[in-house]
């Protein structure tokens, strides 16, 4: 074989073979990003979700966030395998929710941010305003509701028989010195009837998605929290490498960083 052919010849060859490696470890990228689907109320949770995305993505993990209003199919849908973790609850949430439908989920991450629990109204600017017989609208899920109790008591609208409860019900009021009448209803709802009731006492994610911010908009808010809002995952994959990637992320500081810029103080990071 001529000198000239035998180079052109091997030179095909180096580059067939760069080829066929690049394409091998493209493939091997490829093969080691482990899709993770996680359930999480738009805002803020889908919100910090998708902003770890490209950290993650580096990592080897395929973040996929799928949106929910509500509060149940999240833990139904990871319970039953359709999806793999959740982030949108509180520690009393995931308790009373395992209790009483007999689900098996636990807690996969360190706490990750609070959303302070505020009442607001459009008709009254303080809780002295409020008249006789008011209409006051809280969540209707026996955790919330009772967070909610909690919190009229911290605001001096009614009192509780014990402070220290967290699962208070309408029965447990000991005190309801202006009368009012409470209304449970779906939590998701509660934004969109703020303007048929007096008062209405909205979970923070409901209330960012409709523009009230608890620390400007808070007719009063809560003082302090036990409801720091975590990732939710089940026993057989908790402790995958993909769900310890994402709890580590949670609790980062990129991640302490997007929520103190986004939501200057509606939510709080709780690391």
């Amino acid at each position: 074989m001529p000198i000239d052919l035998e180079k052109k010849t091997m030179k095909r060859v180096s580059k067939l073979f760069a080829a066929l490696s690049l394409s091998v470890a493209a493939l091997a990228v490829h093969a080691e990003n482990v899709k993770l689907t996680v359930a999480a109320s738009p805002v803020p949770h889908a919100e910090i979700l998708e902003a770890l995305k490209p950290t993650l993505a580096k990592q080897g993990v395929d973040l996929q966030v799928k949106v929910f209003n509500d509060y149940v199919l999240p833990n139904t849908q990871v319970e039953e395998k359709q999806l793999d973790a959740n982030f949108f609850q509180h520690i009393p949430y995931l308790d009373k929710f395992n209790k009483d439908r007999g689900t098996h989920l636990v807690v996969a991450s360190k706490p990750v941010h609070i959303e302070p629990f505020a009442a607001y109204s459009s008709k009254y600017k303080k809780v002295a305003d409020l008249p006789q017989g008011a209409t006051v609208a809280i969540p209707n899920d026996p955790t919330n509701a009772g967070r909610a109790l909690l919190l009229l008591d911290q605001g001096g609208v009614i009192k509780l028989k014990d402070r220290k409860n967290i699962y208070p019900t309408t029965k447990d009021i000991v005190s309801n010195p202006k009368n009012i009448k409470i209304k449970e209803l779906e939590a998701a709802t509660l934004p969109r009837v703020l303007n048929q009731v007096d008062v209405a006492l909205i979970n923070a994610n409901y209330a960012l998605e409709a523009k009230l911010n608890p620390k400007k908009d808070g007719l009063f808010t809560e003082t302090t929290s036990p409801y720091a809002n975590l990732l939710v995952a089940r026993p057989d994959n908790k402790n995958s490498a993909a769900i310890k990637k994402l709890a580590a992320a949670l609790n980062s500081p990129e991640a302490k960083k997007f929520i103190e810029t986004k939501y200057q103080g509606a939510v709080i990071p709780a690391f």
